[in-house]
């Protein structure tokens, strides 16, 4: 009975243990992250007051919405690389 536990006991923790190198993989970027920032708008020559207030409304949303996609990757990034390092 003792034998058949010590058995037991062997193969309970050599059977998990593998000799061939695990090979860790960084992960892949999501595909929302890589999107190009969009160009920001230009006025033309001859521009009413009333476009150049709607062209900065529209550059500073279109430039703070790339900034949280650009602080979001770089969260995403440091969280990954953190995760990776760890498991090594």
């Amino acid at each position: 009975m003792k034998k058949l536990l010590l058995l037991c006991a062997f193969f309970a923790l050599t059977g998990c243990s593998t000799t061939v190198p695990v090979k860790m993989k960084f992960p892949e970027v999501p595909d929302k992250l890589l999107q190009k920032c969009p160009q920001l708008q230009k006025l033309g020559e001859d521009v009413k007051l009333s476009d150049v207030s709607k062209t900065v409304t529209i550059n500073y949303t279109t430039y703070y919405e790339c900034a949280v996609k650009n602080d979001a990757w770089i969260e995403w990034y440091q969280i990954q690389k953190h995760i990776y390092e760890s498991v090594k």
